[in-house]
């Protein structure tokens, strides 16, 4: 995430959450709950918001990243979307399908994470938002492509590095930033 980006209330109340999470597992005295709430309530960017919670572990509910997540399918599609827990290494096996993983409200526990993809006649679709980086030179593609758009400046600081590897035959593997809202509309996927 890039630190100058402003922040929403959604983001605050994300962090004002997993503050008062933190506090019941016994990681933030109620003085220093206290001040961190009062602190992301007055957040403007991303980077205030970043720093309250830097020092806790990533959790969502108490729920902790798992190393291993396998998805297998044939013929149908498999969606990874808000809140879900990115684990350090994700097996995709599947054929005739797509899989799409969203990054941009997921909760990141880990610096790296390793796909590995046997997959053929689908689509990997990632979706990305700044710090996210997607390295794919490792991937043997037949008779298939890779296109990729970046999110946010080249110089917003590091939070998940994905690394895919294995093969797409037949398909295709799109990283890319979440679409844009028009006028209030929904989001496309």
């Amino acid at each position: 995430m890039s630190a100058e980006l402003r922040a929403s209330h959604e983001d605050r109340d994300r962090v004002v959450e997993a503050l008062g999470a933190a506090a019941g597992d016994g990681r933030l005295t109620a003085d220093e709950l206290d001040e961190r709430v009062e602190a992301a309530l007055v957040a403007r960017t991303l980077g205030e918001l970043a720093v309250l919670t830097a020092d806790l572990p990533a959790e969502a509910g108490g729920t902790e990243a798992k190393d291993v997540v396998r998805i297998k399918q044939t013929g149908g599609s498999a969606e990874r979307g808000d809140g879900w827990v990115v684990p350090r290494r994700l097996e995709i096996e599947s054929s005739f399908g797509d899989v799409t993983l969203d990054f941009t409200r997921a909760v990141i526990g880990h610096a790296a994470l390793r796909i590995d993809l046997d997959m053929g006649g689908g689509t990997l679709r990632l979706v990305t938002r700044p710090g996210v980086v997607v390295d794919t030179d490792s991937l043997v593609v037949e008779f298939a492509r890779i296109k990729s758009r970046p999110s946010g400046p080249p110089d917003a600081p590091v939070v998940l590095r994905v690394e895919v590897v294995g093969r797409m035959s037949y398909g295709k593997v799109v990283v890319r930033p979440p679409r844009r809202r028009l006028f209030g509309g929904s989001q496309e996927g």
